[in-house]
């Protein structure tokens, strides 16, 4: 894994500016502390840095190659998880000196132009200069696990793997405009699709390719989730969903330096830890497996609908089941605190509060014993495992059933945007975007047509939100971390299989748990979801109140140009309780996001237009 970054114009001289590329470079240097690298073209430069995983000292970038006269070179961030079947398929056209997949991806390029991405099976976001054709060629992985942003002016294309890394290019402007302050107010920490929240700033949508030559950029879609009739029987669909699982995990364990997993003792990590641990032993080898805790959490914990119970029983259960090596990071309030605005600089805008916070934490511990690990992202997206794909009030609720407090946040917004802007439509009809966009068949049920919607939402908003962090999270601490249920052959095949076999025994991931319930003990299997981890401690609501006491003191401040005053006083006073992004961010996360808000306006030198 690592950072990319560049620029391409055809009325420029690139070669001009090599400052601010090694600034660019410099602000990447987290995603990719081992080795890093600079090509510089009259026209092109491209800026990478590495995180050396596969073929340390061959996989070595900006990769250049020259091929029939043409010179080619790549910048990669990700990761094939089919490199030897892609490799094999073009053995007859070319000779390879490396064993890493970039060389793959590029000599894949050089031979099938865009419609390489077709052939890949992995986590991915790169660019390839193509100096005879004057373009460059750019794209995203199916899912969105890796991240590409981008500024284009009249004349030039911008790019970088993190938005802290566009700005430090003067041509790019550090402004919010009333759709900035929107998209922070209304859907933070949520993102609309290809939105980069700063004036100008976008993203290259998860399944997206294109080129940018002198005309401009264009893009397209690529892949996305297609409907189908699929005729199998539930004894067949569980053979099926068994083999993919079982493949994906096992495909994501190549690594040429040491590999861990995430373990809360929910059923999706367990999962993984489990097929990690075989394959392992027969290696002779013991997994690492590693997990996070809050102190006094077990004082405070309080059971809800959404939490039921808490992770350490379950963790130590699948730890001794397993044989595993187990380590336990243990977040005091203090760190976690401190930690809100070092997450905000690593997302490169504010986010989850203390849930990104306490992951920086995490990750950056399990940095000391590995350079891999595994986690359990999208299970829930895909096979439907959250409350709101069961609760039929919720199901059929026309809006985003994490995000339904939009009148609450427009109240935050200061006048001047908020007579611009019509909140509620804003919110609305970016869901209702989405919802639209979701392929069905004439032959659905209603409940099937809107399991399709729900699946669609889940996928474009509330899982890139969760690998959003999880990827600039673990990234700034150097630690790649894979998502084996992101594989898109899964999602594929799971948004086509019945609501009926998902909703197995009425159990959320019931068909998830049927598959696989030879490699888990009942324990486990059976356990009721419950989401990643949270700080129940009085003392962090204290803390950040404390906190933002303390910004509402400051003159000049551009939070509260953006944010009403009052408002904020409101919150330091703790008058309402209102839930900011589903059970995720309540009160206490709310303030902190205020915070990480804050931080992010001044570290930035962000302007208001």
């Amino acid at each position: 894994m690592c950072g990319i970054a560049g620029a391409i114009s055809f009325k420029e001289d690139m070669r001009e500016y090599m400052k601010v590329y090694e600034n660019m470079q410099r602000a990447l240097l987290r995603r990719g502390p081992d080795q890093r690298g600079i090509v510089l073209t009259e026209n092109a430069v491209m800026i990478h840095t590495r995180l050396a995983v596969i073929d340390i000292s061959g996989g070595r970038q900006p990769m250049e190659y020259v091929y029939n006269g043409s010179k080619y070179t790549i910048v990669y961030n990700g990761e094939l998880y089919n490199t030897a079947d892609v490799r094999k398929e073009l053995e007859g056209d070319f000779d390879f000196t490396t064993h890493s997949d970039t060389e793959v991806v590029l000599k894949s390029y050089i031979k099938w132009q865009e419609k390489c991405v077709e052939k890949f099976n992995g986590i991915y976001a790169f660019a390839v200069y193509d100096e005879k054709r004057e373009c460059a060629f750019i794209a995203r992985d199916r899912i969105g696990v890796k991240p590409l942003f981008y500024y284009e002016t009249g004349d030039k294309f911008i790019f970088a793997s993190e938005i802290p890394a566009l700005l430090e290019h003067p041509d790019v402007p550090r402004k919010i405009d009333v759709n900035g302050a929107a998209e922070l107010l209304l859907m933070a920490p949520g993102r609309t699709p290809g939105n980069g929240v700063i004036k100008g700033i976008k993203e290259i949508k998860p399944g997206y390719c294109g080129y940018y030559t002198e005309s401009g950029l264009d893009v397209w879609e690529y892949w996305r989730l297609k409907a189908y009739e699929l005729d199998e029987s539930f004894e067949q669909t569980i053979e099926h969903v068994r083999e993919l699982v079982i493949d994906s995990i096992r495909r994501q364990l190549v690594s040429d330096v040491p590999i861990c997993t995430f373990l809360s003792g929910g059923l999706d990590s367990s999962l993984i830890s489990a097929v990690a641990a075989a394959e392992m032993k027969k290696q002779g080898r013991v997994l690492n497996t590693f997990s996070i805790d809050y102190r006094d959490n077990d004082k405070y914990f309080q059971k809800s609908h959404f939490q039921p119970d808490s992770d350490p029983e379950y963790i130590r259960c699948m730890a001794e089941y397993l044989g595993t090596e187990h380590h336990w990071t243990v977040v005091d309030t203090p760190e976690l605190v401190e930690a809100l605005y070092e997450a905000t600089e690593a997302r490169g805008l504010p986010g989850m509060a203390d849930v990104d916070a306490s992951l920086l934490i995490f990750c950056r511990e399990i940095k000391n014993y590995g350079t891999v690990a595994l986690s359990g992202e999208c299970a829930d997206e895909i096979f439907g495992g959250y409350p709101w794909y069961r609760d039929k009030d919720i199901r059929m609720t026309d809006g985003f059933p994490w995000a339904q407090s939009t009148a609450y946040r427009c109240r935050f917004m200061c006048e001047e945007y908020a007579r611009k802007l019509d909140a509620g439509e804003y919110v609305y009809s970016a869901y209702r975007h989405t919802a639209d966009s979701a392929e069905k068949l004439d032959t659905d049920s209603p409940l099937e047509y809107r399991m399709r919607e729900m699946t669609q939402l889940n996928f474009s908003w509330f899982m890139q939100t969760l690998l959003d962090r999880k990827d600039r999270m673990s990234m700034y601490s150097g630690l790649e971390v894979r998502v084996p249920f992101c594989d898109h052959r899964i999602a594929e095949y799971l948004y086509n299989v019945k609501w009926e076999y998902k909703d197995w025994q009425g159990r959320e991931k019931g068909l998830l748990r049927e598959a696989m319930k030879d490699w888990l003990p009942d324990k486990v299997l059976w356990r009721k979801k419950s989401p990643y981890p949270k700080t129940h401690n009085p003392a962090f609501l204290e803390a950040v109140t404390d906190r933002l006491r303390e910004v509402l003191k400051e003159k000049n401040s551009v939070l509260t140009e953006l944010v009403k005053r009052e408002e904020l006083e409101k919150l330091v006073r703790h008058e309402d309780s209102v839930q900011w992004y589903g059970q995720l961010m309540n009160l206490p996360q709310t303030i902190a996001f205020f915070i990480q808000l804050d931080h992010w306006l001044k570290t930035y030198k962000i302007e208001l237009e």
